[in-house]
Formats: C-alpha cells, sequence, structure tokens
C-alpha cells in the first residue's frame, strides 16, 4: 500500500464504538436495509451490496437512508418487527467482516421531495388525491416547517407540519432506533441537518418562517434535531451512538438558487458563523458524530458533486468545523483519498466518507490497499445510473419510475444492485464471436463475453481502442471519464482479448454463421438546410483537437453542447450557446445536480444563451438566427461549433442471424445504455 494511504486505515471512535479503519461508506438511496418506496421488508439487494462494501475492507457501512414514515403505502418503520428479527439473524455474518453498521433514519424530504409529472396529476385532481393517499399521501410526504414551495413543482406545495406531527415523528425514530439496537445495529444515523432535507428545512430561516416553539429563534429551528437525538438516547442508552448527517454551509442564495464554488453572495440558509454554533449546539444535545458535507437541493450539486465540481470541494469548509466540536467529524464529497488521509494524519479530519465509488466497484478499498489502483473501475460522477433526477424548465423530476423505485444502479457498473438480472453465467457453449467497434460498447461486450468463457474477437478501424469515448472524454475537466477509459483498455489487456487494429469490416459475410455484435455508434446529425453549414466544426471534430476562434457559437444546448461551451469558457475562449428548446440540458437521464450547475455557471460568467432560437445560417463571421417569435438575429462569432444530436449507424446486417447491435449504432443513447446494453447482450450470446 501506498505509504501516504497509511491514516485511512488507523482506527478511531464514535462514541464508545471502535471502527477499524476511516473508510465510510455514506448513504445512498436505494442501497436500505428496509427497502426503498416500496412496503418495508429486510431488503436482500441491500443486505448483499452492504456485504460487499464490508468485506472488502470498509470500516463504517452506512446503508441508504430509511424514512421512519415510508412515503409509500404510509408505513411507519417501528411497525414491522419481523424485518429487524430478519436484521438480526443478517448481523453477526456482517461483524465477521469487522465492520460497524450505522443505519441511516431520516424524517424525509419536506420540499424536498421529487415531485414527478405523475405525482402533480394526482395532486392537482381533488379525486385522484383523496384515492392516492392510501399509498401516496402527498400532503403528508411533502408537509415542512412552513409552507413554501417544492424544489421541482410548481403544482404541489409544501404545507406546515403541525406540532403532533413532530411529535410523531420524535416518537418513531426513538422506537425505530430502539428496535435497530437490540438487532444488533452498532448505533444509527439521524438524516439529517442535511442537504435541504426536511430537518434541515426546519433549520434554515428561508425556509423556516414558523412563530411557534419549532421556529424563530436559534434555539427553536434546532429543536426538532436536537429533540430527536434525546429521544434516542432515552429509548437506547447514552452509549449508542448517533451520529449526525450535517450540512456545513448551505451554499444557497433562495429557493432553487444555488451559489457555486468561489461565488460572492449572500447566504440565505446557513452561514458558516452559524454552523460553528450549530455543531456545538448539536454535540451537546447529544451527537456522537457528524457526517458533513455542503448545499440543499437548491444548490444541489454541493452534496452530489458532478464533474464540474472541483476535486475536494468540501473539504475545507469540513476541517474548519472540526475546530468547534469535541466529536469526530467525517467529510463527503468527490475527495480523493490520498487528500482525506493527509487531513486525517494532521488531525484535521477524522473519517472519510464515500458513496457512488462503491456503487461502480465495491472493491475499490481493497484494491487500494493491495496497490491495485489500475483495476479499481472508477465513478465518473455521472449520476445516470444512480440518482438520475432530471429537471428543466416546466418539467417537475423527469426521471422514469423503474429509475424512482430502483436508485444505487450504476451507469459504469451493470451489476450493481441489479443482479439478479445482471450477473455472469459461464456458458455451456464457448463460441468464436466478433465485435465489430472498439468503443465502450464493444470493449463491455468483449469483457463480459471472455469471462462467460467465449472467445471475443474485436475488430477497430482506428488504431486505438476507444471509439467516440474518446473525445467525450476530451474536456479538461474529464479526468474520471479518461480513467474510465484507461481501465477498459487495462481489461483488454488483463483478459488478453484479441483486438485488430486499423481494419475496416465492410460486410458479414467472412464470418459465416458466427455470431456478430455490431458496435459502430452513430454519426453527427448535419444541418445540411443551413446555408453555409459547411462552415460548422462538428462538436467530436473539436474535442478531438479542431482549432477554433475565439467568440465561438455553439448550436445545441443539450448535456453535449453545453459541456463543450464550458470548456471553451474555461479556455479562456468567449462561447455562445444557441438552443431551439426554453431551457439548457433539457433532456432525460441527466441529474439536476449536473444540469443546474451548468445552468448557473453560465448565467453567473455572463455566457450569452439564446433559448428558443433557431439557426438559419452560417456566414464567414456570424451566424444567423430566428427566435420564436420571429425575430432575425445576426451573432458576431469567429467559430461555429455543431451539436445537433447523433443518428444511428449500423453496419447493415440484411437480417442475418447470430447478429446483434450494441450501443448508438442500435438507439443513442448515454454512457449508461451502451454498457448495460452491451452487458446484456453479451449475456444472451
Amino acid at each position: 500500500m501506498d505509504a501516504r494511504l497509511k491514516p485511512l486505515f488507523t482506527p478511531w471512535k464514535i462514541g464508545t464504538c471502535e471502527i477499524k479503519n476511516r473508510i465510510v461508506l455514506t448513504s445512498m438511496g436505494g442501497t436500505d436495509l428496509f427497502g426503498w418506496m416500496e412496503k418495508n421488508h429486510f431488503d436482500k439487494a441491500g443486505a448483499r451490496f452492504l456485504m460487499e462494501v464490508a468485506k472488502n475492507n470498509a470500516g463504517l457501512v452506512l446503508p441508504g437512508c430509511q424514512p421512519v414514515y415510508n412515503p409509500m403505502f404510509g408505513q411507519w418503520l417501528h411497525k414491522n418487527k419481523k424485518m429487524y428479527q430478519d436484521l438480526k439473524k443478517w448481523m453477526p455474518e456482517f461483524h465477521k467482516t469487522g465492520a460497524r453498521l450505522f443505519v441511516q433514519l431520516t424524517a424525509g424530504f419536506g420540499r424536498s421531495f421529487a415531485v414527478s409529472e405523475l405525482m402533480e396529476k394526482l395532486y392537482v385532481n381533488p379525486a385522484l388525491r383523496a384515492a392516492s393517499k392510501p399509498f401516496m399521501d402527498l400532503d403528508k410526504i411533502t408537509a415542512s416547517a412552513s409552507a413554501s414551495p417544492n424544489r421541482w413543482s410548481d403544482k404541489v406545495p409544501s404545507r406546515e407540519m403541525t406540532v403532533d406531527e413532530i411529535h410523531e415523528y420524535i416518537e418513531a425514530f426513538a422506537k425505530s432506533a430502539k428496535l435497530l439496537r437490540d438487532a444488533g445495529v452498532d448505533g444509527v444515523e439521524v438524516h439529517a441537518v442535511h442537504e435541504g432535507y426536511l430537518l434541515d428545512q426546519f433549520t434554515l430561516k428561508y425556509v423556516n418562517k414558523r412563530t411557534d416553539q419549532y421556529g424563530g429563534s436559534f434555539e427553536n429551528r434546532y429543536r426538532f434535531a436536537a429533540e430527536i437525538v434525546k429521544a434516542i438516547k432515552w429509548a437506547c442508552g447514552e452509549d449508542f451512538p448517533v451520529s449526525l448527517r450535517y450540512s456545513v454551509v448551505s451554499k444557497t442564495k433562495g429557493f432553487r438558487q444555488g451559489a457555486l464554488p468561489g461565488e460572492d453572495y449572500e447566504e440565505v440558509g446557513r452561514d458558516m458563523e452559524e454552523s460553528e454554533r450549530a455543531a456545538k449546539y448539536l454535540q451537546d444535545a447529544g451527537y456522537d458524530m457528524l457526517n458533513c458535507d455542503n448545499g440543499t437541493y437548491d444548490a444541489w450539486y454541493w452534496a452530489h458533486p458532478p464533474v464540474y465540481m472541483p476535486e475536494n470541494c468540501n473539504l475545507e469548509d469540513v476541517e474548519h468545523i472540526k475546530q468547534y466540536v469535541d466529536i469526530p467529524v467525517v467529510c463527503a464529497g468527490r475527495l480523493d483519498p490520498r487528500t482525506a488521509a493527509e487531513s486525517i494524519a494532521a488531525g484535521r479530519l477524522d473519517g472519510a466518507g464515500f458513496a457512488r465509488p462503491f456503487l461502480a466497484d465495491q472493491q475499490w478499498v481493497t484494491k487500494l490497499m493491495e496497490d491495485r489502483e489500475a483495476d479499481i473501475r472508477p465513478c465518473i460522477l455521472c449520476h445516470n445510473g444512480c440518482f438520475n433526477m432530471g429537471h428543466y424548465k416546466g418539467v417537475p423530476n423527469d426521471q422514469e419510475l423503474e429509475d424512482s423505485l430502483h436508485l444505487a444502479r450504476c451507469a459504469v457498473n451493470a451489476e450493481t444492485m441489479q443482479w439478479s438480472r445482471h450477473r455472469i453465467q459461464p456458458t455451456r457453449s464457448p463460441k468464436l464471436v466478433h465485435i465489430i467497434g472498439g468503443g465502450i460498447g464493444g470493449m463491455e461486450c468483449a469483457r463480459v463475453l471472455k469471462l462467460r468463457g467465449h472467445v471475443p474477437v474485436i475488430y477497430e478501424k482506428t488504431d486505438v481502442l476507444g471509439g467516440t469515448f474518446i473525445p467525450a472524454s476530451a474536456e479538461s475537466y474529464k479526468g474520471k471519464l479518461r480513467d474510465l477509459l484507461a481501465w477498459y483498455r487495462r481489461q483488454m489487456d488483463v483478459l488478453k482479448i484479441q483486438v485488430h487494429f486499423n481494419e475496416t469490416v465492410d460486410s458479414l459475410e467472412r464470418f459465416g454463421d458466427e455470431p456478430v455484435v455490431i458496435c459502430t455508434g452513430s454519426e453527427p446529425r448535419v444541418l445540411k438546410n443551413v446555408p453555409g453549414h459547411e462552415r460548422m466544426v462538428e462538436a467530436c471534430e473539436f474535442l478531438n483537437g479542431a482549432s477554433v476562434g475565439q467568440k465561438v457559437a455553439v448550436v445545441g444546448g443539450g448535456l453535449t453542447g453545453s459541456e463543450i461551451a464550458y470548456e471553451l469558457a474555461l479556455l479562456g475562449k468567449e462561447p455562445i450557446i444557441i438552443e431551439m428548446k426554453d431551457d439548457l440540458v433539457s433532456q432525460h437521464g441527466v441529474c439536476l445536480a449536473n444540469s443546474s450547475y451548468l445552468r448557473e455557471w453560465f448565467a453567473l460568467h455572463n455566457v450569452p444563451v439564446y433559448l428558443e432560437t433557431s439557426l438559419k445560417e452560417v456566414r464567414k463571421d456570424a451566424v444567423v438566427c430566428q427566435t420564436r417569435d420571429g425575430k432575425i438575429l445576426s451573432i458576431p462569432c469567429d467559430s461555429v461549433i455543431s451539436s445537433a444530436g447523433y443518428l444511428p449507424k449500423p453496419l447493415p446486417a440484411e437480417k442475418r442471424k447470430n447478429t446483434y447491435l450494441v450501443g448508438d449504432c442500435r438507439k443513442v443513447g448515454n454512457l449508461r445504455s451502451v454498457i448495460w446494453g452491451a452487458y446484456e447482450t453479451a449475456m444472451k450470446i
């Protein structure tokens, strides 16, 4: 092991509970022990994930947040005694790993509850609202400290919780924690004065406008969280550890308005001065640890950092707050292990929190310890599989029901939390399988085929593996994507998969009846109806190194175009975004944490954005556009980049048997659809 990492593998204590090392799996929705958005039960898939993480040298394991009142079917967590009995039977096996388990309990979401279009329909129709109450009581689920707007929807506002409801939640925390303690769990974590969830909404002045004992003064705003830990300690004993998920600073300018790194702004939530006082107050109330990051749902990119956020984005604030408490402090949020180790060695931090890296590779800590970092499948911070709750103008949570009910899956690892349908099954009939195209889809297909016992052969028309993922990972801030590309290339070497470089396949006849997988990707959509379109630089051409001028018009404000504009600005150029829709990144599957960062970054840095505007002509020194209301604009620029989307480009198969299409040549999607589709195809052969 790299000597710099050794501080991560030293013991520490939370209260009287000793933890073998400083690696903490922080909670993610979907990795729950008692189910997620379903009737409560002992969840075998969640338990499998947690056990795998524990076996691979995590010190403290925190399952996904468990609502004490389940939003679906209105169940109180302490009512189902059987699942605690099942947990008690499982705990001895878990403890054999040497890890400790704290179960995270949450009061819920309040105004942060991710309302979908279906939920809007249920709420605005009085008859449907009444009929849906037994399985989804939106009036109760979205209730907050005070009447306030929902983060996602204008149609489902939050009402003020009653004092009786608050007391019912406090009692539920205590009863649930007692059952968990009796089942052998090592501690609980209260979720949370964190991320703008319900308990945090009570602490934040811009949300909490109450005039009773739970609003107004500092003590009143933090009373709910303080009474919860006191109730748990009364029920479970003073020696039962209780952690608190805690956002040091809210980084929030207002409802649905975050503050970007380095931005000069007026904090409407918890600023550092209040946080210094709050951390000590919460410690004195009885909390034994603070598990920290920053942000709210209004500034979601702090708690769920996309690839654009700086590495270790929360560390400085967390290190600062540690000076004001005597209990252990954990930091999470795009944390680098070596930086965390250095902070722990210096006494500025006690534990290092990681979440999404465990979805990409449950064995990453073991590989780190064994000096096998090149074998770690990296998280690329995309949220495509784990947390793809999208939002754009006029649309609330744009997420498929399948994704809402099955969080914590992973775009780059098709198996995570999907073992019932994605698992390596050895073949009984090994075959030579020809794969046309060496992009990510081709390499994933080859990898799974080889692990199953087949003999895959890749035919790549260039002299390097990667395909369109090479330009897709080219921007300066996309180091994690380049790490994934390197991982795939290494897998081809480790598995000794044969690759034919510089070989173009025009016909499949040469392969006889042997299976063929076509992974030829897509081609850019060319705006041939636009005069001067030949002057444009295609997005991949730019990402592959084509030069552009100082002032660059980017035609297309989807994710690709917005990321290119962001890169241009980072390079010191002057991007201009032209988009036909009424919002940037107005597309399915892109997490709000990612899209809101880009939208707010462009606004902060005064990047010109023309929405509801279509391209009409490309001239030598300008683009001519038309707005939705018919106004003609001439926008001066030195270069034009086209990011108008892509079209499938499959190799003609002529209804050939044993032929499979994978990735964008079948249907243009994202990295998740490519990797999952490649995995599923490889399992069919």
